[in-house]
């Protein structure tokens, strides 16, 4: 890195005009934020970042500015939630950790964007569900648990590693049961597993995700009809997972085929299940949590991409407040 003049001047070349549009930003607006969060003075000049400040500010300012390049050097304009990130890095020590997220891209979505995780966090996430047949991500909404684990699952068929997905959840909540709901089974199904929807409709266009349900490549199904199955050559996720109860985890479990993976997404503080019934979450992680092959990841607070008021709420119900 260059070194900062003494009188508080810094130059970081761009590499090219998409680079510098995307450091911009529309209307200067990543520049201000970047400003805000810095307390450094940003210029974009042709191909140059002019900073200009307190010496020590500066150095800050082209740390943060180096985490993000993996993404503004791609013509990207940075995202808050990965500004964000990286400024918690950096703030924690964490920076050359940081610095390899930019590097992990799992795939592009129909849109053109670049998917990949955005903390360290949902980094050994990643790497996890790489490594392990079984992995439990215990963390709260947000942290993207589930969208991850179907990035990786898609990212897998599209290479014909596995030959199916298949997305599960309780389909037991806020004391509702499927019997009791009206219409048929997709139409029952379908809202409890919306999330799952959306993350598959970012990586594949409309028609050939059709294609997938049709043929049962990829299938959604609620919990309960997962008994008496064996599923190989399969990447499985069960969602939810907090809402199981004990039988329905150890069924669950047991499902595994050859050549198969299995991701268990859940938040054990956001159960619906009745006062006197175990969560089959807690119950596997107590249980398993020394099972060689087996990956528990926790995610927090500090993984949460959405908006920026979500980790607040979390935070404060964590404290008690409401």
């Amino acid at each position: 890195m260059k070194e900062v003049s003494k009188t508080g001047h810094f130059i970081i070349d761009l590499p090219s005009s998409d680079a510098a549009t995307a450091l911009s930003g529309q209307g200067n607006s990543f520049l201000k934020k970047f400003e805000s969060l810095t307390g450094v003075s940003l210029t974009i000049r042709g191909l140059q970042l002019e900073m200009n400040g307190v010496i020590s500010k500066i150095e800050r300012a082209s740390a943060l500015v180096e985490l993000t390049r993996p993404i503004w050097e791609q013509g990207l304009e940075v995202p808050e939630v990965d500004l964000k990130a990286a400024l918690s890095s950096l703030n924690m020590g964490e920076s050359s950790s940081h610095a390899e997220l930019g590097k992990k891209i799992l795939a592009r979505s129909k849109e053109g964007r670049y998917l990949r995780p955005r903390t360290i966090r949902q980094k050994e996430y990643v790497e996890s569900i790489e490594n392990f047949d079984l992995t439990f991500a215990i963390g709260p909404a947000g942290t993207g648990k589930t969208f991850l684990a179907t990035v990786c699952a898609a990212r897998l068929l599209n290479e014909k590693k596995i030959e199916k997905i298949v997305l599960t959840r309780p389909a037991v909540e806020a004391g509702e049961r499927l019997g009791f709901l009206p219409g048929d089974l997709r139409e029952k199904v379908d809202p409890y597993l919306t999330p799952l929807y959306d993350a598959l409709k970012d990586m594949f266009q409309a028609e050939k995700l059709k294609l997938f349900l049709e043929n049962k490549t990829i299938e959604v199904a609620p919990l309960a009809y997962m008994r008496g199955r064996t599923l190989h050559n399969s990447f499985i996720i069960l969602d939810e997972a907090q809402n199981t109860t004990r039988m329905q985890m150890k069924m669950f479990l047991t499902r595994l085929g050859v050549t198969s993976k299995a991701i268990i997404t859940g938040d054990i503080t956001q159960t619906d299940l009745g006062v006197n019934e175990t969560s089959g979450l807690i119950d596997a992680t107590n249980i398993l949590n020394k099972v060689k092959g087996i990956s528990f990841v926790k995610l927090d607070e500090g993984d949460i991409v959405r908006h920026k008021l979500v980790k607040d709420i979390i935070k404060a119900y964590k404290k008690g407040i409401k």
